[in-house]
């Protein structure tokens, strides 16, 4: 049943060597990674109007557009140097690989951890926001706001453990439909008033000024609209996800996207200024410049119904690029190494899963009120800005290779601006809550640490010397099966291997081959310790540890009949800690779950004890 269910929300498994196909080109990666970026036009000319409007009243117009220009001029500073870091770092990665490598581990850790915050935020903080779209024209459902975004996060998190292929499509053709709105929006109201002459009338009192501008209050506008520029950095995390050539096609998504944010968000940003919308809890700035510019008709209501269904549809840039990023920390034994593995449709299905339950559950605690999460959206995405574009910075310093001085100047601005927008967004949002971004970040780094100083000790006990090769051991010749799977050549093995020849010398070591480098250097390892059992090798082009296990068995290849019983020897780990568990590939204990149900099957479990302190 349950996998019956499976198969129907997620569809049959792809094999490995179908990844090619799975991958998205420029037309569909736009959508899919530039979501999150492009939403922001929603609500990131708004978040600058609620700052200055109760001070400036009228004036406010004129000094959102000189903040709007502000944060234009960083995006393009931000794009030219994902640009760069996108040639220096095909294989992907983004601020988190570029600050480890350049800047050290910590540093980079601390750009990861940076990271992971701003997706989980942007799933919660996205989806609350198309709720909140969705009940300002249907009030009734307030009652049913948090259920409405989990369900959202629910659908989401479906379609994305689909695969990049079918997801792109479903998700990316809802964010074109909301750029051909908006940008007819966009030019139809300039030419309305520029060509036709409309003179728009304010369709709320703008509050009479109280005060004049100070650098204090352009700064804490500017920061409010910061949020325009996150999930520019996804595309840099997401360079494998592309065709080939990736590299080349990850550039021009990048420069689409910085193009297509520079227009719909200067554009919008310049009808406020036009229209002299006002920030009201009822009606958003964007649905007030739609009624002005084109009336109560069918147009207002499809800026509506494409605003909401692209606020919902930003998170989809989150699961596209947290998966893809703890795969990354997880491959350098930073995060649990479930992480790292692709599910059954080559997705890397665990970081999907995770990031919205963790999501599901900010919703929840939060009762899926932006008003609440807004303030930790950008803090945490411009502290990986200022790590990327610092650590670009020191490598053109260290290699002096061809054209770096430009290079470097490039990143050098960049790192000093973001890091001014850190600063400055760190402090104006710091009593808001984002207080408690300052206290995850280290928290998520410590935990990092402690995994990868887990992840060594295990290795440093597991790891094999020449003098420890399998030896010869003289055991009574018993007429029994015995099978030994193995996955790596270590001391937990040798175990196991040493306690099947005490049952039979009938001892076979199977390998079921789910990568063929890491089959290639178990053969290697396995002639240079000169084990003399045979080892059998078979390919599971699904991945499946079991199914093949199974088919060999029960198989005539296999010398044991069908009244015969078959003893499966499996090494374990275990570890004196309770939560060490987690971070261990969980095979030996799903093996023995399933051939319990065979009866000539029989299950030996070889423990290998790791003691830490």
């Amino acid at each position: 049943m349950v996998s019956k269910l499976g198969r129907l929300l997620i569809g049959k498994s792809l094999k490995t060597n179908e990844l090619k196909s799975e991958k998205f080109n420029v037309f569909w990666g736009l959508p899919v990674l530039s979501s999150d970026a492009i939403s922001s036009v929603a609500y990131a000319g708004e978040e600058i109007l609620w700052v200055l409007i109760p001070v400036l009243g009228v004036m406010s117009y004129k000094y959102m557009f000189y903040s709007a220009l502000c944060i234009v001029f960083l995006m393009i500073l931000v794009t030219l140097s994902y640009r760069q870091t996108i040639d220096a770092y095909p294989q992907g990665g983004g601020s988190y690989i570029v600050a480890k490598d350049n800047l050290g581990t910590i540093p980079g850790l601390v750009a990861g951890a940076s990271l992971t915050i701003g997706y989980v935020l942007t799933v919660a903080v996205s989806t609350s926001a198309g709720t909140a779209a969705i009940i300002s024209a249907i009030p009734a459902l307030l009652s049913y706001r948090v259920v409405i975004t989990l369900l959202f996060i629910f659908i989401i998190t479906i379609g994305n453990l689909r695969g990049l292929r079918e997801s792109s499509k479903v998700f990316g053709t809802p964010t074109y439909l909301f750029m051909i709105i908006i940008l007819t929006m966009i030019f139809f109201g300039i030419f309305k008033v520029k060509v036709l002459g409309y003179v728009p009338r304010p369709m709320y009192k703008i509050p009479t000024a109280v005060s004049d501008i100070t650098i204090f209050l352009f700064l804490r506008a500017f920061s409010s609209g910061c949020t325009a520029l996150t999930g520019i950095e996804a595309v840099s995390n997401g360079i494998p996800s592309f065709k080939e050539p990736s590299q080349k096609n990850a550039k021009i998504v990048l420069e689409l996207l910085a193009l297509v944010v520079l227009i719909i968000f200067g554009g919008v940003s310049y009808l406020a200024t036009l229209y002299h919308a006002v920030p009201n809890p009822e009606v958003t700035v964007v649905a007030q410049i739609a009624y002005q510019v084109f009336g109560k008709n069918i147009m207002f209501y499809l800026v509506q119904i494409t605003t909401a269904i692209i606020l919902i549809m930003a998170s989809n840039t989150a699961f596209a690029g947290l998966p893809l990023l703890l795969a990354f920390i997880a491959k350098d034994g930073f995060a649990p190494r479930q992480f790292s593995k692709r599910g059954k449709r080559l997705g890397y299905s665990n970081g999907i899963i995770t990031l919205g339950l963790v999501s599901a559950l900010l919703v929840i605690i939060f009762e899926g009120d932006t008003h609440y999460l807004m303030p930790l959206y950008a803090v945490g995405v411009f502290i990986s800005f200022t790590l990327s574009q610092s650590g670009m910075l020191i490598r053109w310093i260290k290699l002096k290779n061809k054209g770096w001085r430009h290079k470097a100047f490039v990143n050098g601005i960049g790192a000093l601006v973001t890091f001014a927008t850190a600063v400055i967004l760190g402090i104006t949002k710091f009593l808001s809550g984002a207080w408690i971004v300052f206290i995850l970040i280290p928290a998520i780094v410590c935990v990092m640490v402690r995994i990868k100083s887990h992840y060594c000790e295990v290795a440093k006990q597991l790891k094999l010397t020449v003098n420890e090769r399998p030896k010869e051991v003289d055991f009574s010749i018993q007429k029994r099966y015995v099978i030994v799977p193995i996955d790596t050549l270590n001391k937990s093995f040798l175990k196991a291997l040493n306690y099947a020849r005490t049952i039979s010398d009938n001892i076979i070591i199977f390998h079921v081959s789910v990568d063929d480098e890491a089959t290639k250097k178990l053969l290697k390892k396995w002639h240079e310790y000169k084990v003399d059992i045979p080892i059998v090798v078979k390919k599971s082009p699904y991945r499946s540890i079991l199914g093949p296990l199974v088919k060999f068995i029960e198989s005539e290849e296999y010398a044991a009949g069908p009244k015969d019983s078959v003893t499966v020897v499996l090494a374990q780990l275990v570890v004196t800690k309770w939560w060490g568990n987690i971070l261990h590939n969980q095979t030996a204990l799903f093996i023995k779950t399933m051939l319990l149900r065979r009866r000539n099957i029989a299950i030996v479990t070889v423990p290998y004890i790791i003691f830490e302190d």
